[in-house]
């Protein structure tokens, strides 16, 4: 996919809504018949497609029911908003004279739905809520902001079309879906990236049961060079839903698969044993019974299942001897998740993994690294995530007592958030108090591991 494509939307790719500044965030997947849920409407999102990445739209109530317009801004409008932000005045009122008795407006609702019938705008509504409200003219130059951010946020919501990625992604599920994600923190991921030294051509070993994120965070990173294994316990492969958000081409899907740890963990010679004695013992059947290969030749082409017509050509008694039919190849969307191939698997069991990334939240940390870790390469990194403390001390405590790894490390990632205004800089109120824990290491040799 085009550089181009990625910063203008199109339909079927998936977006992230953010309506009135991060106060509601929705992933939705554009196409004609998709819609959003704002207050009590429903809104079409075909206007939508085709629009860049980073687009503003508000609410509008037409003729033909509620939709979503585009916002182009202005230099003026921008240079008008800067200078109202950036001039300090010396605030002489207060607010301690202000009585909140639910009587300084004296515009009812009954009169907003009239405006709106009307055809106001929702700016236009905002605009009347305060020439009517009895306090406002007495309120703080910060309180008259708060007032009338308030009433924009009810009666004229804005939408911003933002693209999916690690960090977005990653924070919306943190703020609305965080046990789907093991309460990873963005800068906790970041950790993850950093410490597993995810770079380009790299191969990177994930047991990624937090929904996909991790693998999506470094296949966007790898973009689309070396691979991405995501392993497993048992036939059933972990969810890879969120993979999906991030709008992958058929280059990066291609270098995202899957590879159960049984058949990783088979002897590359073992293979190589088994593959030859199966090879001889057709030969020798075929030797003892040369009407084998006639029939199976028949058989494939009685049997009901189907022949691809790329390379098959059909003509009949009936057409002249020249004329040719052929079914056109019909192309198919690469999906994320597909078996890793047979050459990057030998590769895999004779050169091993260039780094290990494990997020495994309800699965016993050392239980999972003594299983996977074989698979690194020595001197490879590796890290691993959980959201509580005490099995990642275990799991450091096992592999010390092992030497398996050295450079093992404990990490506790801090974040703290701001708002920044004029003369209103500080602190959010409301934070995560943790982000989890990091396990990070190097692997070396101990003498019971065969080379890699």
């Amino acid at each position: 996919m085009s550089t181009n494509k990625q910063r203008i939307t199109w339909e079927g790719c998936s977006v992230l809504l953010d309506i009135n500044d991060g106060d509601h965030l929705v992933f939705s997947r554009l196409t004609a018949g998709s819609i959003v849920k704002i207050g009590k409407n429903s809104y079409p999102l075909k206007p939508l497609i085709g629009c860049p990445f980073g687009s503003l739209f508000k609410v509008e109530n037409g003729i033909n029911g509620p939709s979503l317009s585009r916002v182009i801004p202005t230099p003026q409008a921008n240079n008008t908003e800067d200078k109202r932000e950036g001039a300090l005045k010396e605030e002489s009122r207060d607010n301690r004279a202000l009585i909140d008795n639910n009587t300084a407006q004296t515009l009812t609702g009954e009169d907003i739905e009239g405006l709106r019938r009307q055809g106001a705008s929702g700016n236009e509504i905002v605009e009347a809520l305060i020439a009517n409200s009895a306090t406002y003219e007495n309120k703080t130059a910060f309180s008259q902001d708060k007032y009338k951010l308030k009433k924009q946020k009810k009666y004229d919501p804005k939408v911003l079309l933002r693209r999916p990625f690690a960090r977005s992604i990653c924070d919306t599920y943190f703020k609305k879906y965080p046990s789907r994600i093991g309460f990873l923190r963005v800068d906790t991921l970041s950790l993850l990236l950093s410490f597993a030294n995810v770079t380009a051509q790299s191969d990177v070993l994930v047991v990624d049961m937090i929904g996909g994120l991790i693998t999506g965070a470094v296949a966007e990173r790898l973009g689309g060079t070396g691979y991405v294994c995501n392993t497993y316990r048992g036939g059933s492969p972990h969810s890879l839903e969120i993979v999906r958000l991030f709008n992958f081409g058929d280059e990066i899907n291609r270098r995202i698969v899957r590879l159960p740890l049984a058949e990783l963990s088979s002897s590359q010679n073992g293979d190589a044993k088994e593959n030859g004695q199966l090879q001889a013992g057709s030969s020798i059947e075929s030797i003892d019974n040369p009407s084998n290969h006639s029939d199976a030749t028949l058989s494939s082409i009685s049997s009901d299942k189907p022949v691809s017509m790329e390379a098959t050509t059909v003509s009949s008694e009936d057409q002249s001897p020249n004329t040719v039919t052929a079914v056109p190849k019909v192309h198919k969307a690469v999906q994320p998740g597909e078996k890793a191939p047979e050459d990057a698997i030998k590769s895999w069991k004779e050169n091993g993994f260039s780094s290990l990334i494990i997020a495994a939240p309800n699965v016993d940390a050392w239980s999972i690294v003594k299983e996977v870790l074989p698979f690194l390469s020595f001197s490879a990194p590796f890290v691993i995530y959980h959201q509580y403390l005490q099995p990642l001390a275990t799991c450091m405590h096992n592999l010390q007592v092992e030497k398996m790894a050295i450079g093992l490390q404990i990490t506790e990632p801090w974040l703290r958030e701001y708002q920044v205004l004029p003369s209103r800089t500080h602190p959010h109120m409301q934070m995560s108090a943790c982000g989890g824990y990091v396990l990070s290491g190097t692997k070396i040799y101990n003498g019971d591991q065969p080379n890699k």
